[in-house]
């Protein structure tokens, strides 16, 4: 209904057969190139601000480019990096090249490519944010090709660490943060194997020699326990140095996902499984799940291991991948989003009061359609057990003939898609009134799919966040077909807190829960509870990560139950005149549809990190501070 912003996505390739291979088998030298484009379109969901593509070619000679990349902003990225590398590609007259040539000589061809599509989840964007990050250096070893999907939360801690140390970061953000990080331990790494090895040599080999080996002993595991420890946050990072050596690491709490597949040809991982299993034909079962803490390691000569780099510290995967973020086409998403609309019947058939004759289900386009699916299921299942009932009951009565059977059987679901999005308007270009108008426009209704006055409205979304398109444009729009009453569903549960794990929403101010819990405080003068948060949320601010944090933001919340709140954001979104009541899913029955994906911070308040809880607890007092500002200058004098 009203999209979330999004975050970023990370494709991977590593070739495990000479260039030549591709080319005989697949008709291109070009083949995993080609896989990229793919790889990253089909996770273009995840980002929409930019895109980059980084190649490592391994058997590039010296004086030739052996680490490539192509960046771009933009909603067309990815298309428009492809195309210049088509054009390179062209220029070099690739595909009339020797295998050699093709191997040693050919831009962007290579054994290792890097994928990224951008999402800013820090305000911050510009070429110099975008991904793959490039390391340079004279030595194949300590070049580091660098990009991920994360946001740490202990940024200002990371900077002070990196700086304490003598380096001096050019930009203050936690990708070049990272990469100063990686870099440093990864100088210490190659330090190390110099220092290891650098007197069983002459000095007129010890150079080329300690090359290779240095190389070859690389110990990534080294490289990531050196610097992980530090971060907190929600991470999946990937790397590779200029000599061969690739990390796909994902943090202790499991928060951002990551997959890969392996088989003889390639090694692939993403930031989402139905990808690989197009792109590449994989099973399901054969992609597998990176796990907490875990990285996949891939050696120089192209061998892969799984190590575990940090204890796992909790099961957090994101909840709100499955309800949202990555594309229903996973099985196991597919079917967690069903049940999610199944799970809410009982609710809608309170809400509507028994009647399904008189109610007409929808969904707004168009990533609400699995739940909906499921919660047609869900009422038709209902349905059934009513015809039941029905049927021997009238039999019971003595009253059961062909002309009560028909009766009872002619009751159905009924189903239309009562709202249709024009996806050719676009908003951008106004501001104020003039955009809430246009807004307005973005939907289509369906004129006659209901009886005027008779029917009721039930329309499913994923996920209610700021109720601003509910209010300026959905109901208003749904309540020209004059239901007799709009029931409004959404699949995931109230969203009271900001995410600070690489997803865009950041500031309370953002969420209709809490302007609502905040709107019924003041309501029932109670706005000494907002003083008293804010006071306890300075007070955990002074606080050491290491004492054990506590979220204060609950305080807002505590003194209403999830359907006062619902009621009163069905007030504030509501039409003049019009009937409007909001279901939200349970916080268990979101455990309920997704037992594998527990983390769900963004509707209990539960962080995973101290870094979380500090960073909630902070922009409530942002919130708060801005508020007083706000009132003390309108004031009068």
């Amino acid at each position: 209904m009203e999209p979330l912003k999004h975050e970023c996505g990370i494709a991977m390739i590593r070739l495990r057969k000479p260039i030549g291979y591709y080319k005989k088998k697949y008709g291109s030298y070009a083949y995993a190139l080609n896989k990229l484009y793919l790889l990253m379109e089909k996770q273009h969901n995840r980002g929409q601000e930019g895109a980059g593509v980084g190649v490592v070619n391994l058997k590039a000679e010296p004086g030739h480019e052996y680490v490539w990349r192509e960046r771009e902003l933009g909603p067309q990225a990815i298309q428009e990096i492809f195309n210049r590398i088509g054009s390179l590609l062209a220029e070099a007259d690739l595909e009339n090249m020797t295998p050699e040539q093709a191997a040693t000589e050919a831009p962007m061809i290579g054994e290792i490519y890097m994928g990224h599509l951008r999402y800013s989840t820090t305000g911050k964007s510009g070429m110099s944010y975008v991904h793959p990050f490039l390391r340079r250096n004279n030595w194949r070893s300590r070049n580091l090709l660098m990009c991920g999907n994360f946001n740490m939360t202990n940024v200002d801690q990371l900077f002070e660490s990196v700086v304490s140390r003598g380096q001096h970061p050019r930009l203050h953000s936690d990708t070049i943060i990272l990469l100063e990080m990686l870099g440093y331990a990864l100088d210490k790494e190659n330090h190390r194997l110099y220092r290891q090895y650098r007197d069983e040599f002459s000095d007129s080999f010890l150079d080329k020699k300690l090359e290779s080996i240095i190389e070859k002993e690389l110990d990534v595991r080294n490289i990531l326990q050196a610097t992980a420890p530090e971060w907190d946050g929600g991470y999946v990072i990937c790397g590779a140095t200029g000599s061969g050596n690739v990390f796909v690491f994902r943090d202790p709490n499991g928060i951002r996902p990551a997959f890969y597949y392996i088989d003889d040809e390639v090694i692939i991982a993403t930031s989402e499984r139905p990808q690989i299993q197009t792109v590449f034909g994989a099973a399901k079962a054969d992609v597998k799940e990176l796990q907490p803490g875990e990285a996949l390691l891939i050696s120089p000569e192209g061998t892969p291991t799984i190590e575990r780099i940090l204890p796992q510290i909790s099961n957090s995967k994101c909840s709100f991948e499955r309800i949202y973020f990555s594309r229903g086409s996973d099985a196991d998403i597919y079917r967690e989003r069903k049940e999610l609309g199944r799970l809410l019947v009982p609710r809608i058939i309170e809400s509507v009061e028994g009647n399904i004759s008189d109610t007409v289900f929808s969904y707004i386009p168009n990533t609400a359609e699995v739940a909906f699916y499921g919660l047609v299921e869900g009422i038709e299942e209902y349905l059934n057990e009513y015809k039941i009932e029905r049927i021997l009951a009238l039999q019971s009565d003595g009253k059961l003939n062909a002309d009560s059977i028909r009766r009872v059987m002619e009751s159905e679901v009924r189903i239309e898609k009562a709202a249709i999005k024009d996806i050719k308007l676009r908003t951008f270009i106004a501001e104020g009134d003039s955009r809430n108008d246009l807004a307005a426009h973005v939907y289509d209704i369906s004129y006659g799919c209901l009886r005027p006055g008779k029917d009721s409205l039930v329309v499913i979304d994923d996920s209610i966040v700021r109720g601003t398109t509910l209010k300026q444009s959905i109901l208003n729009m749904l309540s020209r077909l004059n239901p007799r009453k709009i029931v409004v569903v959404s699949s995931s549960p109230q969203v009271r807190y900001p995410d600070f794990y690489g997803i865009d929403m950041s500031r309370m101010d953002e969420f209709i829960a809490f302007k609502a819990a905040v709107a019924l405080l003041r309501e029932r003068g109670m706005e000494y509870v907002l003083a008293s948060t804010y006071a306890s949320c300075l007070k955990e601010l002074e606080k050491d990560p290491a004492e054990g944090l506590i979220n204060h933001v609950k305080n807002i919340y505590a003194p209403f139950t999830d359907e006062q709140i619902s009621r009163k954001i069905a007030e504030m979104v509501s039409p003049a005149g019009v009937d409007v009541e909001i279901v939200y899913q349970t916080v268990e029955g979101l455990h309920r549809a997704c037992p594998d994906h527990p983390g769900d911070w963004y509707f209990s308040g539960n962080y995973p990190t101290p870094g979380g809880i500090r960073r909630v607890n902070s922009s409530y007092v942002s919130w708060y501070e801005n508020q007083t500002s706000r009132r003390l200058t309108n004031v009068p004098l």
